[in-house]
């Protein structure tokens, strides 16, 4: 079963939508899935990472906040 990341981000994000985009490309590439969560929606959530977004997680552990860092999610998936 693929490895499955979770991107918090919120409508109207640009950097969310730069975010989701390198990580369609990467998804494509690494084999792993994309679990994407409003955090709008919730308010722990919200309070958790507002000003932080996007955040990408990986089983929990939040591994990169506004932009994607590559390096890490690969090292991350590696050691999933």
């Amino acid at each position: 079963m693929p490895a499955q990341v979770t991107m918090y981000s919120r409508v109207g994000c640009h950097l969310c939508d730069a975010m989701r985009a390198e990580l369609g490309v990467l998804a494509a590439e690494l084999g792993f899935r994309v679990e994407e969560v409003d955090i709008d929606a919730d308010p722990v959530l919200a309070a958790r990472f507002n000003a932080k977004v996007p955040v990408l997680a990986l089983a929990g552990e939040p591994l990169c906040c506004h932009f994607l860092d590559e390096s890490v999610l690969k090292d991350a998936l590696a050691h999933e």
